[in-house]
């Protein structure tokens, strides 16, 4: 195998990034209210999953991270130059592993489609986002 030259930060702010966008999405700014509702979470047992946050936002982040590092050495890997070629990388991606196993669990567990609208769409954002810093941080 060859060597893929990583520039650790940027992928460190892209995770970042990531999860403050996270935060943001499935907040009562934008979509906790519909995402709760179809994710048939209690909102009143929200109180008791904040004891948890601390964990919760670790192990997200690190996912964020883990995703951040792979798109950077796919972006590496097949030599993207240029913000639009990172954009259409971050869209395929997207489109290939992302909104293509939400879908399943659409159809497989009958998740309402409102519910893989808001869901695919923070990843969406969220892979764009971290494509367009890692090409032009790169």
């Amino acid at each position: 195998m060859f060597y893929i030259p990583i520039n650790y930060l940027s992928v460190c702010v892209s995770a970042i990034i990531s999860m403050a966008l996270r935060i943001v999405w499935y907040s009562p700014l934008m979509f906790a209210k519909p995402w709760m509702k179809y994710s048939k979470i209690d909102p009143k047992k929200i109180k008791s999953a904040q004891k948890h946050m601390k964990k919760t936002y670790s192990i997200s982040f690190a996912t964020s991270f883990i995703t951040a590092y792979i798109v950077a050495i796919l972006l590496n890997a097949v030599l993207v130059v240029n913000i639009w070629e990172g954009l259409v990388l971050g869209g395929l991606i997207w489109i290939g592993f992302i909104a293509t196993t939400i879908i399943a669990e659409v159809l497989f567990e009958k998740v309402h489609w409102k519910l893989f609208l808001i869901n695919s769409g923070y990843h969406l954002i969220s892979i764009l986002v971290m494509s367009a810093i890692l090409t032009v941080w790169f």
